[in-house]
């Protein structure tokens, strides 16, 4: 169970749900595109967060500076690493030791650039990260960088470039590549979670 929380990022109060899990282990969910409809309750981000949950994670999925009733507006990556870096510390004072990072889409790229500046993380997973669509130069080694997934069909983070990518983020990272689907994951919801519970 889910509990509506709010915390600070600078000056901007952000909106997130929080979800209590059994352990010392903790994930921090961000979301896709804010431009483009990207908010806290997307299925695919409801999809990760349903996995963690069932591993026993406590977990913090939030809507990032200009979405739902976060205050503030989009700042194009810039602000919003100082989002994830905010939910991190508040995750952590709720007990939690070990975070885990998972980002959809433009999610997983944020993640990955805040990962440069807050290196005390266990995990991270990203799922479809759009290197067609958003310039990953500024992403360095992911040491922590554990699972990557995307689909066959995705356009906007195309396995071929993505396996361009994995030797410059973290050449021991698995890539699953989930036959049919799409950026939006429609209609492959089940295969998504079924490949994050193999690896988590």
């Amino acid at each position: 169970m889910e509990e509506k929380i709010f915390f600070q990022s600078g000056e901007l109060q952000l909106e997130g749900l929080l979800g209590k899990g059994t352990g010392d282990c903790g994930v921090v969910i961000s979301h896709p595109h804010t431009l483009f409809g990207g908010e806290m309750y997307n299925p695919v981000v409801e999809s990760m967060l349903k996995v963690y949950l069932s591993f026993g994670y406590t977990t913090l999925r939030f809507n990032f500076r200009g979405a739902g009733n976060s205050q503030g507006s989009f700042d194009e990556g810039k602000g919003e690493q100082a989002d994830i870096l905010s939910a991190i510390d508040c995750i952590k004072k709720h007990g939690i030791t070990q975070v885990d990072l998972a980002g959809y889409s433009f999610g997983a790229w944020v993640n990955s650039l805040a990962y440069q500046r807050h290196k005390d993380i266990k995990r991270q997973v990203m799922v479809a990260p759009p290197v067609a669509f958003i310039d990953f130069k500024n992403v360095a080694a992911l040491s922590a960088l554990y699972l990557i997934v995307g689909g066959s069909r995705d356009e906007y983070a195309p396995p071929e470039l993505i396996r361009k990518m994995i030797p410059v983020w973290n050449p021991s990272a698995h890539f699953e590549v989930i036959e049919g689907a799409d950026h939006f994951f429609f209609g492959h919801s089940d295969e998504l979670e079924s490949v994050l519970r193999r690896y988590l």
